[in-house]
C-alpha cells in the first residue's frame, strides 16, 4: 500500500517540502494542508515591494499555477490541522476528516505577537503575516496619512520604510533604546536608526505603547511616558511566536520551538519539522538553533524530505536573512550572539559597507550593505573559524 506523507502548513517551507519529496523520488500520497485560502506564497514581499504595490500577487507564489496538480500533490487550502495523535499516527483536519500518515512534517510557521493594550481592537490597528494583512495595510498607505509603527525589528522597520516611500508621516515606537539592537546589536542598530531619520521618520525609543484611542478606529497612540501620537493607522511589528500547539498537545519535545535533531526529526521518529518552528541541532554551532527567516523555510525542507524518506541528511547551513529598506539592501550571515567586537569595512555614512561581528578574533557573523558578490567569501570566513 502506498505511503502517505502529510505536511501541516502550506507556506514556503511546506510547499518546498512537497516539491522535495517528489524530487527525491517519493511516489506515495502527499497531502499539503494550509489554513489560508491561498496557494503557498513567500512572505518577504508583504512588508516591501508587494506592500507598496510594486510587485503582483503572483510573483510571491512559491510555484506556478498547476504545479501541485502536475506533481500529484493534494493541496488543501482553507484547512487547518486541529489535532495530532502521534501514537495513532493520524491528524484531524478542521473539516472533521482524520488523515493517517507514515511521515508528518510540521511546517506551521509562526504568528505575530499581538498588541495587548486598551484599544488594540480598534479598526486601523494592524499586524502583518498574510496577504490579507498586507492588503489591509496597503489600503491605508495614503500619502499624508499618519502611520505609527510599534516595534523596531525587521518587520517594523521595513513597513516604516515602505510607508515613507508611499508618502506617509511615519513614527516608530521601540521598547529598546536602539531599533534592531536585539538582532544586530547597538552599533549596527544605530546605523539603521540614522537611515530612517534621514528619510524623515520619527523614532521614539525606550518606550512602549500604553493604549490606543479613537472612536471606532485608531486616532491616537498613547505611549507609556504619556506622549500622544496622532495616527491614522498603527502597525504592530512586535515579533513572532512559533506555532507549536500541535506538537505540545501530541507530547513532542518543545522548547523555544519544536526540538529537532540535525536531520529535522522531532522526538517522534515519524514526525519532522521545518521553518520557523524548528529548533534544530546545528553541527557547526554544536547546539540547537531556531531562526525565523526566509532562508530556513527555503532550505530546510530538502533536508526534511530526505530524512522523511530514510536518507541521510543534515541541515548545516549558516543562518541567513536579508532586508531592503529605502536604497539600503543588506544580507546577514551567521549568529552575532556572544560577539566581543564589531568592525566596519567601508562607508557606513553612505550605507555601503561590510560589518563583522567577532569573538576572540574569529568572525562569527557578517552583514553586507549595498556591497554585493561577497556572500560566499563571508560565509567561508565564518565557517573557517580562522582568526
Amino acid at each position: 500500500m502506498p505511503e502517505t506523507h502529510v505536511i501541516a502548513g502550506a507556506g514556503l517551507a511546506g510547499a518546498k517540502a512537497a516539491e522535495a519529496l517528489r524530487a527525491e523520488g517519493f511516489e506515495g500520497r502527499i497531502v499539503l494542508v494550509g489554513d489560508e485560502a491561498e496557494a503557498p506564497y513567500e512572505r518577504p514581499p508583504l512588508s516591501k515591494d508587494y506592500l507598496r504595490g510594486e510587485s503582483p500577487r503572483e510573483q510571491a507564489r512559491v510555484h506556478e499555477d498547476g504545479f501541485y496538480a502536475d506533481h500529484d500533490i493534494e493541496l488543501l487550502t482553507g484547512t487547518t490541522v486541529t489535532d495530532l495523535n502521534a501514537a495513532a499516527r493520524d491528524v484531524t483536519l478542521s473539516t472533521g476528516e482524520r488523515l493517517g500518515y507514515d511521515r508528518l512534517l510540521l511546517a506551521t510557521g509562526s504568528e505575530p505577537r499581538r498588541l495587548s493594550v486598551p484599544g488594540a481592537e480598534l479598526d486601523g490597528v494592524h499586524h502583518l503575516r498574510t496577504f490579507a494583512d498586507s492588503d489591509a495595510i496597503a489600503a491605508a498607505l495614503q500619502p499624508g496619512a499618519r502611520a505609527v509603527i510599534a516595534g523596531g525589528g525587521w518587520i517594523g522597520m521595513e513597513v516604516a520604510a515602505s510607508a515613507r516611500q508611499k508618502g506617509l508621516d511615519v513614527t516608530i515606537v521601540e521598547l529598546e533604546d536602539v531599533p534592531l539592537s536585539r538582532a544586530l546589536g547597538r552599533e549596527a542598530g544605530l546605523i539603521y536608526a540614522r537611515l530612517h531619520r534621514e528619510h524623515g521618520v520619527q523614532l521614539h525609543t525606550g518606550v512602549a505603547v500604553a493604549r490606543v484611542e479613537g472612536e471606532g478606529r485608531v486616532e491616537r497612540v498613547v505611549l507609556a511616558d504619556g506622549r500622544a501620537l496622532d495616527a491614522d493607522l498603527l502597525v504592530c511589528g512586535l515579533g513572532a511566536i512559533p506555532r507549536t500547539v500541535l506538537a505540545e498537545r501530541a507530547g513532542l519535545a518543545v522548547e523555544n520551538g519544536v526540538v529537532c535533531d540535525a536531520s529535522l526529526q522531532t522526538s517522534d521518529p515519524h514526525v519532522f519539522a521545518a521553518g520557523d518552528i524548528a529548533n534544530a541541532e546545528h553541527p557547526f554551532y554544536g547546539r540547537r538553533v531556531r531562526v525565523e527567516h526566509w532562508a530556513n523555510a527555503l532550505n530546510q525542507p530538502e533536508v526534511a524530505a530526505k530524512a522523511m524518506l530514510g536518507k541521510p541528511a543534515t541541515y548545516d547551513k549558516l543562518p541567513y536573512f536579508f532586508s531592503d529598506q529605502y536604497d539600503a539592501g543588506m544580507e546577514y550571515r551567521g549568529l552575532a550572539i556572544g560577539a566581543d567586537a564589531f568592525e566596519i569595512d567601508g562607508d557606513a555614512e553612505a550605507y555601503e559597507f561590510v560589518a563583522y561581528w567577532r569573538r576572540e578574533g574569529r568572525t562569527i557573523a557578517a552583514m553586507n550593505v549595498n556591497v554585493w558578490d561577497v556572500g560566499d567569501q563571508l560565509e567561508e570566513e565564518i565557517l573557517s573559524r580562522a582568526i
